[in-house]
Parts: C-alpha cells; sequence; structure tokens
C-alpha cells in the first residue's frame, strides 16, 4: 500500500514524474466492474452500491471515486457517458440524468484537482447498437448515435475534458454475406466530420481520439489497428482532426508485440493518449489487466519519451482488478503496483536515452543510407536503372547481423 518507485515530484529527464506519467483512473472498470464474465456472475459487491440504477446511487458512486483518486494521487479521469448516469426511457431523460451527474462531476473535479483525461459515448452497449453505431445499416440508429455524441461533446466541454476518444466496439462485421464494407466505411467517415464540425461550432477543444481494435465483439472492426486507423483516417481526410488512443492489450490481440502500435502511431505523429493495461496473449481475449511487466513498460515509455510525453493525453488505466480479486484493498494495490511499473519503466527509458548505447546501435545499423546510393534511396530520388547499376559494380549484398539477441540482452541490463 505504498509508492516505492513512483514519486509525482521527482524530477526526471527535465520534468516531474507526475507530468511524465499522467494517471487516469477509469471510471468504467474500477466502479462499475463487478467481476461478471461470459462464464459467471458478478463476484464484487461495493459498500457503497445500494442495489438500484437511480441518480441518487449513482451520485454516491461518484463521490467514492472521487475518494479514491483523490487517495491515490491520480489527476486524471475517463468514463463513458452511460458509465455514471442511468440511462432513461427517452434521449430526454437520459441526457437531464447526465446533466444532473455532471454537475456532481464538476464541482467534484474542482473540489479535489482532479481533471477529465477523456471522455467517450457508449455506443456498442445498448441491444440498438447491435450491429454498429456510425457504420450501422439503419440510418435511424446511426442518428440515435449521432444524437448521443452531441450530447457528449457538450458535456465533455462542460467537465473540460482534455481529449474525446471513440472505440468502434461494434463497429465492423461479422458476416461478409450481408455487409457493404464500402457503404459503412464511408458512412462512418460522414460521421466523424460531423464530429469535427460540431466541435468547432461549441468551441470545444479536446484532442478527438480513435482507439485500434481488432477484434471483440465483431468477429472484424474496421479499426484492426494503429496502421489500419491511420489509413483510414488518412482515406478520408479526418487525419489533421484525429489522434490516436492505443490500447497494449487490443495490439497484442491483433497479432503484434505488446508496444507495437505505440511506437508505430509515435513514428507518424498520430499518437494521443495510450490506455495503460496488458493482457493475457495465452487465452486470446481482451483481459484488461493492470500493467505489471517492467520490460514492456519500459518500451512504451521509450516512445513517449521520444515523443516529448503524452500531454494533453495520458497513461489511462484501463485494467479491472481479477473476478477473485473482491475487496477495496484490491482496488488500491492493482494502482499501486501498476503506478509503481510505469515509473520504473520510465527510469528504465531514460537510462536507456542518457546512456545512448541503443541509439548509436541503430545509426551504425543504417549507415548505409546516410550517403551514397542509400542517401538517394531515403530521399526517395533514385530509381530502378540506379539500383541495377550499383549492383553490377558492386555485386551481391553479403548478409548483416541484426544482433537481436544481443539487443534483447542489453535491455535487461536497463531495467
Amino acid at each position: 500500500m505504498v509508492f516505492k518507485h513512483y514519486n509525482p515530484d521527482e524530477l526526471v529527464h527535465g520534468k516531474r514524474m507526475e507530468d511524465w506519467l499522467r494517471f487516469s483512473v477509469c471510471y468504467w472498470h474500477t466502479f462499475r466492474g463487478v467481476g461478471a464474465d461470459p462464464f459467471g456472475q458478478p463476484t464484487i459487491n461495493r459498500s457503497w452500491e445500494d442495489g438500484t440504477n437511480s441518480v441518487e446511487n449513482a451520485k454516491q458512486r461518484l463521490r467514492i471515486a472521487f475518494r479514491f483518486m483523490n487517495l491515490l494521487g491520480i489527476k486524471f479521469w475517463t468514463f463513458h457517458d452511460r458509465d455514471i448516469a442511468p440511462e432513461g426511457a427517452t434521449l430526454e431523460e437520459t441526457n437531464r440524468n447526465l446533466d444532473e451527474l455532471t454537475d456532481l462531476a464538476l464541482n467534484l473535479q474542482k473540489e479535489y484537482g482532479i481533471k477529465l483525461l477523456w471522455a467517450t459515448c457508449n455506443l456498442f452497449s445498448a441491444a440498438k447498437f447491435a450491429n454498429g453505431a456510425a457504420s450501422n445499416p439503419d440510418a435511424h440508429v446511426v442518428a440515435y448515435a449521432g444524437a448521443q455524441v452531441k450530447k457528449g461533446l457538450e458535456i465533455a466541454k462542460k467537465l473540460g475534458a482534455e481529449n474525446f476518444v471513440f472505440w468502434g466496439g461494434r463497429e465492423g462485421y461479422h458476416s461478409i454475406l450481408n455487409t457493404q464494407i464500402s457503404t459503412e466505411l464511408r458512412n462512418m467517415a460522414n460521421f466523424f466530420k460531423m464530429v469535427v464540425a460540431y466541435k468547432e461550432k461549441i468551441g470545444f477543444t479536446g484532442q478527438l481520439l480513435i482507439e485500434p481494435k481488432p477484434k471483440e465483439p465483431s468477429k472484424h472492426q474496421y479499426d484492426y489497428d494503429a496502421m489500419t486507423v491511420i489509413g483510414f483516417l488518412k482515406t478520408y481526410e479526418l487525419d489533421k482532426h484525429f489522434k490516436l488512443n492505443i490500447e497494449p492489450n487490443h495490439t497484442t490481440l491483433a497479432g503484434h508485440g505488446y508496444e507495437h502500435d505505440v511506437v508505430l502511431a509515435s513514428e507518424f505523429d498520430m499518437l494521443g493518449s495510450i490506455d495503460a493495461n496488458t493482457g493475457s496473449p495465452d487465452l486470446g481475449w481482451d483481459t484488461d489487466q493492470f500493467p505489471m511487466d517492467v520490460k514492456s513498460c519500459t518500451l512504451i515509455m521509450l516512445a513517449v519519451i521520444k515523443k516529448g510525453g503524452l500531454n494533453p493525453g495520458g497513461l489511462n488505466f484501463d485494467a479491472k482488478v481479477r473476478r477473485e480479486s473482491t475487496t477495496v484493498r484490491d482496488m488500491f494495490i492493482a494502482h499501486i503496483g501498476a503506478m509503481d511499473t510505469m515509473a520504473r519503466g520510465l527510469k528504465g527509458a531514460i537510462k536507456i536515452i542518457q546512456d545512448g548505447y541503443f541509439e548509436d546501435c541503430l545509426k551504425k545499423r543504417y549507415s548505409s543510407f546516410s550517403s551514397g546510393i542509400g542517401a538517394k534511396i531515403s530521399g526517395g530520388t533514385a530509381s530502378l536503372e540506379e539500383l541495377e547499376d550499383y549492383i553490377k559494380k558492386n555485386g551481391e549484398p553479403t548478409l548483416q547481423t541484426g544482433q537481436q539477441e544481443h539487443y534483447e540482452s542489453m535491455l535487461n541490463a536497463y531495467i
């Protein structure tokens, strides 16, 4: 129940540790999670819950959440619209509930000095979204999703959200036999263009983010991984308005290494924020565990440092305690342990950068592109004829070692 590595005021690599590690508590897993899974009933009962879905119970839950964040010293939080306020019989009633709960949230933010890292809309849980939201084949459903996002953007502005996330949980398909992919992608792009227009109309200044995921609950989702999302954004000329919120658990579900999507998005200047969690690749589904592996966190923080930080993004603990971990103490330990692990990753990444060994090795490995034919290839001025002439003059290339084992053993020296 104590931090052994995380010290928010410690100056590291020119910034306070707290500014490198912009931690955020996610509301849905931590305060709406009940330990249920597809194979078992809820296992977690919180003392502050009265068993109802009332506005008063929602207020009590919200007050407890801010006390929890304050005790941890975490300065940011995230939520879905349907997490914090009960859904009413009509959209109007639902919006009134949201107004009442976000009034309280605004007061609590001011009281505790906690900011909203990002808000998002739940466009996947309700039965109406069974076939998707923005990509739904029924225009009536797309219209409802738009109305819901309109309200979501308004409450995001009201609460000073620094970002707004879209996770397309059901933006995809299960069978190509009943799907027009081009129609759904075009409609989804037009939906996002409406979002941009309304964001600008109301003066919301937060960064818009899209969160990639390859599967679950759809068989194939349109936001499969970072490269797929970047390609979508560039195809529909939305890349100036959106960046990516990367969840490493989703990255591994796409068949990539843990750090892949973070690094790739950063390389294209499209990294907006990170959902700090992990999964169990041996299971093959989204388990949303707290990040406790120092090596993985070091690689993530290496990309963050090279980018100069995540601001206005952060490290959101989109993670839940295991269904067997049923006490409030478990909630604290999970966050404390993950915060310490990310802090160790930060320190290890700083050692790597300051030592410069890896950077020197990379420069040496790619040195052939700094002059001659390599410089022309890298600069985009070479032709196939020139490449042929080069080979005729210089002969067959020799195989250069990649030294993978050496790099991996050296990484261990920094953590």
